[in-house]
């Protein structure tokens, strides 16, 4: 296996010096052959980071097996009579099976393509985020205007946005990279641009993928070397502005006040009453779980269960165990995200450096709100738990997003293996 460095190489032959031997022979170590350039000829398994992929599918799999568990007694509820007990398993292993398809077309653009393409992306996301809000158009559940539906399943645009916001924002970096030391150069377009996605969001409204989306968005420009003063000040606006969302709406308000004393007897009956819950699942699991398919909250206490608050369902049922084990798998793909980006940074691929490290972003940050959720950490906030909530789009859009960092690695071995990239 070739060896990953974190510290960015000068130039593409120094990166080779660093990562072969100085006495470098006709064969390399285990007898495979070496290139006239000095690159290390990879074997077929060498071709894509196996514990990457291994890590993802894993994380998929549980998640399959959790939204069974956690609907398998949806149907006794009114609002799902007359469902099937496999209904929610089977419309899951058909998002996940569709999005395992679309990935695979995904992988196969070069990244070269996927930048010249990144501002139209961006400028599609936003005509889908404003169609949602069209009456009629736009599909209406618990009072949020999310989804658009295509018959075979819905889409919510706001996960495509959080795709297209990566791709945009490491293409704007690329292009705006010579002038990272000037506000309105760089600063400025870019939060326009932001404040824009942000109101069309909070019309539905999903705060939750805003904060994701907003984070995702300025930590690439932090990545890509943007003014540090600047980069924490626009913290501080940021900041500022959403403490304000949250003290002029009364809805938002009274979640944060349900959130700080969740054991109250109006809180725990009301605005608490998720996290209560929630806290209730975790308890019950204690270390080792209650048994898969054991839970007790999924039997109609925890509300959605199979989406928002999937851990939670994980903690009753699989304990301390299995949610350290679900929280390591997310830590291990996010590291890879960071570490194959490093690794297109040593080659000097700035943009596909940018979108790796930028999905990591996306995805740990998006494990982190949820995770801290379900434990009570953070205020309840909509967001699902990437990879293994039920949910279509944020399947397909998490699937396509790792896609494109394994076409970043696939890129990159191609480069050090000193072959043309296909």
């Amino acid at each position: 296996m070739l060896k990953w460095f974190k510290r960015p190489a000068r130039s593409e032959a120094t990166y080779t010096q660093n990562l072969i031997p100085a006495a470098v022979s006709s064969m390399g170590a285990g007898g495979q052959s070496v290139g006239s350039r000095g690159f290390r000829i990879l074997s077929a398994q060498d071709s894509l980071d196996q514990g990457f992929i291994w890590a993802i599918l894993a994380l998929l799999c549980l998640g399959l097996v959790m939204v069974y568990s956690a609907t398998v007694a949806l149907p006794d509820a009114n609002r799902y009579s007359g469902y099937e007990t496999t209904y929610f398993l089977v419309r899951h292993a058909f998002s996940i099976g569709f999005a395992f398809v679309v990935s695979f077309f995904v992988f196969q653009i070069p990244m070269k393509t996927w930048q010249q393409l990144s501002p139209l992306i961006f400028l599609c996301c936003l005509v889908l985020l404003m169609i949602v809000l069209i009456p009629g158009i736009g599909r209406d559940v618990n009072g949020s205007r999310r989804w658009l539906s295509l018959y075979l399943m819905n889409i919510q645009p706001s996960e495509l946005a959080k795709v297209a916001a990566v791709l945009y924002a490491a293409d704007y970096a690329v292009r705006k990279q010579q002038y990272m030391q000037r506000i309105g150069k760089v600063l400025i377009p870019m939060v326009i641009a932001m404040f824009l996605v942000g109101m069309l969001l909070l019309l539905e409204p999903d705060m939750g993928a805003f904060i994701v989306i907003v984070t995702a968005v300025f930590g690439i420009l932090f990545l890509a070397g943007i003014n540090a003063r600047v980069f924490f000040g626009v913290l501080v606006m940021l900041s500022t502005a959403f403490a304000a969302l949250i003290a002029f709406s009364s809805y938002r308000r009274a979640r944060l006040l349900a959130y700080l004393d969740p054991w109250s007897g109006d809180n725990a009956m009301n605005k608490a009453y998720q996290l209560s819950h929630s806290l209730i699942a975790f308890g019950r699991g204690e270390i080792w779980g209650v048994g898969l398919g054991g839970s007790i909250e999924k039997l109609h206490y925890l509300p959605e269960a199979h989406t928002d608050f999937l851990l939670a369902v994980v903690g009753e049922e699989l304990g301390f165990v299995g949610v350290t084990v679900v929280i390591l798998l997310f830590g291990y793909v996010v590291k890879k995200c960071f570490s194959i980006g490093a690794q297109a940074a040593a080659l000097e691929k700035t943009y596909s450096a940018l979108v790796a490290k930028g999905m990591g972003i996306w995805l740990g940050v998006q494990c982190f709100i949820n995770a801290g959720v379900n434990l009570g950490v953070l205020p309840t906030k909509g967001l699902t738990l990437p990879l293994m909530s039920y949910g279509g789009s944020a399947i397909l859009m998490n699937c396509v997003g790792l896609a494109l960092v394994l076409r970043v690695d696939y890129e990159n071995r191609c480069m050090m293996q000193g072959k043309a990239v296909s």
